[in-house]
């Protein structure tokens, strides 16, 4: 099984979270921000990823920290939990509906962190969370894990279209997580290494 487990503690935040790749997408999620939960709820899903998250985060100042920090969090895990990726598939998309949004998501476990996010997000905040921050937190998980990503959404109701964003990502994922038994002793690179 491919699990990890990071906890991380600053003046901003302490968290602690725990990661299975090869789950079922079981989530225990608090971090204090109830949509943020419930996005990372959908990403999991959608990712078949166990999730264990205890964020406390200084939310008297705002989300940022909070939101910010759990991305490195998980980017961390995702990458301790892949090792070498030996046998993935490696790279990945998926286009998710939601009502009237739709979103794309493409990703490489290339090792190499790069995010593009096409968001034109309609309003300022999606619950009580400002909507930037979902920048921020997809280009944290992608620093820490290595990943390269490309993501855009259209629609008008920005719940839809972030939402329908995090489980693309997440079922991008979850598809180049696969282990291809044509190649299960193989690192999926010309260079031999990720």
């Amino acid at each position: 099984m491919r699990k990890a487990e990071v906890s991380r503690a600053t003046r901003e935040t302490r968290i602690e979270l725990s990661l299975n790749l090869d789950g079922t997408g079981q989530t225990c999620i608090d971090t204090g921000v109830g949509f943020f939960d419930h996005m990372l709820d959908a990403l999991c899903r959608f990712g078949m990823i166990d999730l264990s998250v205890k964020c406390a985060g200084d939310l008297h100042v705002d989300a940022h920290h909070t939101v910010e920090d759990t991305g490195l969090c998980l980017g961390q895990a995702i990458g301790e939990a892949f090792g070498d990726k030996r046998g993935v598939r490696r790279s990945a998309h998926a286009f998710i509906p939601m009502d009237e949004a739709l979103a794309f998501a493409a990703l490489d476990l290339s090792g190499r962190a790069f995010l593009q996010l096409d968001t034109p997000l309609p309003v300022e905040h999606v619950g009580s969370m400002s909507a930037q921050l979902f920048e921020e937190f997809f280009r944290a998980v992608c620093q820490k894990a290595g990943l390269t990503c490309h993501m855009r959404v259209t629609g008008r109701n920005a719940h839809h279209m972030v939402e329908a964003l995090c489980k693309a990502f997440g079922r991008a994922l979850d598809d180049a997580k696969r282990v291809d038994g044509r190649q299960a002793d193989i690192i999926p690179s010309t260079k031999g290494t990720l």
